[in-house]
């Protein structure tokens, strides 16, 4: 089943209102007809309002909104007139807010980072600028990119039936991507240099999370992690993790610890 994001204002008792670049797709890619069946969910209840506004490391017992099961009920002129079915009040997200803290990496890696991490349910991703990084941003190119960026979570959150739109924030230099992170339960930092024989202790740091907790993940760039960025890490409550005896591409490291907390937080 289709999903589309609405802004609140849009949902009017039993009316429910598509308008904008969705309303084209509705109505000229997807070509649905009077009676099909599609989902909405309000961008209220996503990640993607009061970030302006918002506490890094808020804790949050349950995250994300209602779905609400509508059918078409007719085309106006600039926007799709749904009817409300039903209230589906499942929650499909992780019990936990997770943090990717994402440095730059070469090429279009981050589209592919940003996809798959919000198929594994992330909650904010934060783009760094970090000493090995290759790519550096300059203002224009930057605001163009942070668009693009937060399309692809768009899609993916509509393709992933997830009930909110995870953010992609502006690129941050590593001092403030640290010191945003400051207040947040769980901050982990899988280092290829840490002991490759403390799996015990990966495995032991991981079944203590509690649910509700913010989690931070920092993954480094090509390169990993400059030492006095591991160290700056490290004095800001970063737990060195290993994700074991092989090294992962900056693209897999992110995934492989999502995918685990995704296993022992659901």
């Amino acid at each position: 089943m289709y999903r589309f994001f609405v802004r609140p204002g849009n949902i009017c008792g039993n009316d429910i209102y598509i308008e904008g670049q969705d309303f084209n797709h509705i109505k000229n890619v997807l070509r649905m007809r009077v009676g099909e069946e599609l989902s909405v969910v309000a961008e209220e209840d996503t990640g993607m309002e009061g970030y302006a506004g918002a506490e890094s490391g808020e804790n949050a017992e349950s995250v994300g909104g209602k779905e609400y099961r509508c059918e078409i009920a007719d085309y106006e002129e600039d926007r799709v007139h749904l009817k409300l079915r039903f209230i589906k009040e499942d929650n499909v997200e992780l019990p936990n807010r997770i943090y990717l803290l994402q440095g730059l990496p070469k090429g279009d890696k981050m589209e592919l980072i940003i996809q798959k991490a919000v198929e594994l349910g992330v909650f904010e991703i934060i783009p760094v600028q970090m000493k090995r990084s290759v790519v550096r941003y300059d203002g224009k190119k930057e605001a163009s990119k942070i668009t693009r960026f937060n399309a692809i979570s768009e899609a993916a959150a509509k393709q992933s039936k997830r009930s909110i739109i995870p953010c992609v924030r502006h690129v941050m230099s590593f001092k403030d991507a640290v010191t945003y992170c400051k207040d947040m339960d769980v901050k982990l930092l899988p280092y290829e240099l840490a002991d490759m024989d403390a799996m015990d202790k990966t495995r032991e740091i991981f079944g203590n999370i509690q649910k509700g907790q913010s989690v931070a993940v920092f993954i480094g760039p090509e390169g990993g992690f400059d030492e006095t960025e591991y160290e700056q890490a490290a004095v800001a409550g970063f737990t060195p993790i290993t994700l074991g005896h092989r090294i992962l591409r900056t693209e897999t490291a992110g995934m492989t610890v999502l995918a685990w907390l995704g296993y022992v937080l659901e």
